[in-house]
């Protein structure tokens, strides 16, 4: 078995070592359709677009991304090549909750905001929506759902965009990219969305930089429609708008996600989504060191800053942003 295998994605050689002495480790946006042509499997991240032009004519049977997101993967194609994908939604659920949470404290100790006369609005109610609701309830923040998959499946307990852009003080969206059809997310938060705002809020991007049209935020944060964006993904990425870097409030190099425990769990899902699909048996027993599992734990929720503070991350996009993907590629995972 040839496995190609992005290698940004860590705490995977020693299991793969187990399965075969044929795994090829190279950089995502490197993976190419000479590269895949003998491959059994491909296991990688966002940077590599798996489509027709990757992978026609190949032997690849199991895509693993070590992700949330999917769209970099062409599933239509993918669905009729008969080749088999997986993703690994919830992963990093945790590390996001942790971005957020450190966004929200740094708002509430340098801007004054005070969470309790605060109205969340969260637009998509996923693994990573439904844990930033918790964690809204127990900083005492009123919160405002959007969700339209799970209204239109017939649960209760949701509004409608107008509703949030109408109502609330903060906006995070955790939806995935989806670019067309009845629960489109490209550009969701468009012109028309900025215009119908109310209350001046604060904008978090965490999901997709498509998800926010990058001309749309700018405008707004011009107009002073938004008090304040913090932006994590971005359109067009690693070529981000530079004007918008040096308007928001905080902005990182797509990393709210990039905590140990989240990489840990990402890969620890891929690889049993590789053995389950091709019937392996193998021993998968991964877990982080004791000294990084202890490691910056607190007890007190407004400590939060002593263990992750995001400003740091903006500090160093601000300073070289033309090394957006280096900066990533090879950011310190962070302790959850």
């Amino acid at each position: 078995m040839k496995i190609v295998v992005d290698n940004k994605i860590p705490y995977i050689r020693e299991t793969l070592a187990k399965i075969t002495d044929n795994v090829v480790y190279m950089s995502g946006n490197e993976i190419n359709s000479e590269t895949v042509k003998d491959a059994d499997a491909l296991i990688t991240r966002t940077r590599t677009r798996c489509d027709r032009q990757l992978l026609e004519g190949s032997s690849v049977k199991f895509i693993g991304t070590a992700t949330i997101g999917f769209d970099h993967i062409d599933t239509e194609f993918c669905n009729k090549a008969g080749i088999v994908w997986k993703n690994c939604p919830g992963c990093n659920a945790g590390a996001v909750e942790q971005y957020v949470h450190a966004v929200l404290t740094l708002l509430k100790e340098e801007k004054g905001l005070k969470l309790e006369n605060v109205c969340m609005g969260i637009i998509g109610v996923g693994h990573v929506g439904s844990r930033i609701m918790s964690l809204a309830k127990k900083l005492g923040m009123k919160i405002m759902l959007n969700d339209p998959p799970r209204k239109d499946n017939g649960e209760s307990g949701f509004v409608d965009l107008d509703t949030i852009a109408a109502e609330c003080d903060v906006i995070t969206f955790h939806t995935p990219l989806i670019k067309e059809g009845k629960y489109k997310t490209f550009h969701l938060a468009d012109k028309d969305f900025f215009a119908s705002l109310r209350k001046k809020p604060v904008v978090i991007n965490t999901s997709r930089g498509e998800v926010v049209d990058t001309s749309a935020i700018l405008d707004a944060i011009n107009e002073k429609r938004v008090s304040e964006a913090i932006i994590d993904v971005w359109e067009n990425e690693p070529h981000i708008n530079l004007d918008l870097l040096h308007k928001v409030y905080v902005g990182t190099p797509h990393i709210a996600g990039y905590s140990s425990e989240g990489k840990l769990n990402a890969t620890i899902m891929t690889l049993k989504s590789l053995c389950e699909f091709f019937h392996l048996d193998v021993d998968i027993n991964l877990s982080l060191d004791e000294d990084l599992r202890e490691e910056n734990i607190i007890d007190n929720k407004d400590d939060i800053l002593s263990c992750y503070n995001p400003k740091n991350d903006y500090s160093v996009l601000l300073s070289h942003p033309e090394d957006f993907e280096k900066i990533r590629g090879n950011y310190k995972l962070r302790k959850e």
